[in-house]
């Protein structure tokens, strides 16, 4: 099994897997079709078939145009939502490609209907690998927008966390500077991260991917004997977290600004329980809205959730919440 790592638009990354014996093709998340088909050309295989692990446009907008320029093409996803759909996948469900299995686990959080894709070949030593999109990422994971946090726990916990921790990681988006430089916030101490954090500098500086890392070096083991911890930011800026003085790339996008009083989690939504992913404990809030900030014209109650409205925002709109007290050590297992 060999696959071609293709970085695309700001920060994305697709895939072509290609089975190396029938010269058979499979593509993940296709975002630019005709970037895909000169490497396709390139490599001499016959693309048969997409995976798409969730609906978003930089994951699925080059379905549409790669179907018309490939008919018969199978396009599989487990979200109605995605382009150019031919076939609902369902969690469980095993496909076959020449010798390369694939074994497809839903893994809601970052969306409801997001699909990660297992895959290992027979007789074969190397190790299996997971395509995760934006379920999991080089030591962190994506932004939790249609799902509970503790789907989204489970999904990365059990669900990626039961898989081989050799098995590589082909994660969607190139976050791992960011994630990274957050846990050394989080844990200054940690000798782990800081020697990964050197390590992706050097790549960053190098213009090389930090992509496939591997599920064990992904979930970041915790220096303090706790069980397997994830770091990103990105998630924690739809669950409110973030770290003190710094924005995330992914909000700065977005024209929020972060108001977080003595700690580093807020939340918009007060009514629905609150998972921290650094330990799967419940965390307690409290919350008051900051009325001298503006909000767009836009009412907020204190019960409304960031999904409800985020999509109707234009940029500039600061963040209308702070957090009473410090909440990340009342977090800690």
């Amino acid at each position: 099994m060999k696959v071609k790592v293709i970085p695309v638009l700001e920060d994305n990354y697709m895939y072509l897997v290609i089975e190396e014996r029938t010269r058979e093709a499979v593509a993940v998340d296709v975002a630019v079709p005709k970037r895909l088909l000169e490497i396709v050309g390139r490599e001499g295989v016959s693309l048969t078939t997409v995976l798409t692990t969730h609906h978003h446009w930089d994951h699925a907008r080059g379905n549409v145009e790669l179907a018309r320029l490939r008919p018969g093409l199978a396009v599989l996803g487990a979200d109605e939502r995605i382009c150019a759909l031919t076939r609902r996948l369902v969690h469980g469900e095993e496909l076959r490609f020449g010798a390369i299995h694939v074994r497809c686990l839903l893994t809601p959080g970052h969306t409801s209907g997001h699909m990660s894709y297992f895959l290992w070949e027979e007789e074969c030593p190397d190790p299996p690998a997971v395509f995760s999109g934006d379920a999991l990422s080089v030591a962190g994971c994506g932004l939790r927008l249609e799902s509970t946090a503790q789907q989204m726990y489970e999904s990365l916990t059990e669900t990626l966390g039961s898989l081989p921790p050799e098995t590589k990681v082909f994660c969607g988006h190139e976050h791992t500077l960011g994630n990274l430089e957050f846990a050394q916030k989080v844990e200054p101490g940690n000798d782990h991260v800081r020697a990964k954090l050197s390590w992706a500098k050097k790549r960053d500086e190098d213009d090389m991917p930090t992509v496939p890392s591997t599920l064990k070096k992904s979930l970041c083991a915790s220096s303090r004997g706790r069980q397997p911890q994830l770091r990103s930011w990105r998630h924690f800026a739809r669950s409110g977290r973030a770290s003190s003085g710094r924005l995330s790339r992914c909000s700065r996008r977005l024209g929020l600004s972060w108001h977080c009083s003595g700690g580093s989690w807020a939340h918009l939504d007060r009514n629905e329980p609150q998972v921290d992913l650094l330990s799967g404990q419940a965390a307690h809030l409290s919350f008051k809205p900051r009325p001298t900030e503006p909000t767009g014209g836009l009412p907020l109650e204190p019960s409304m959730a960031l999904p409800s409205w985020l999509s109707s925002l234009g940029g500039g709109v600061p963040w209308p919440w702070t957090c009473e007290a410090p909440v990340w050590g009342a977090c800690e297992p």
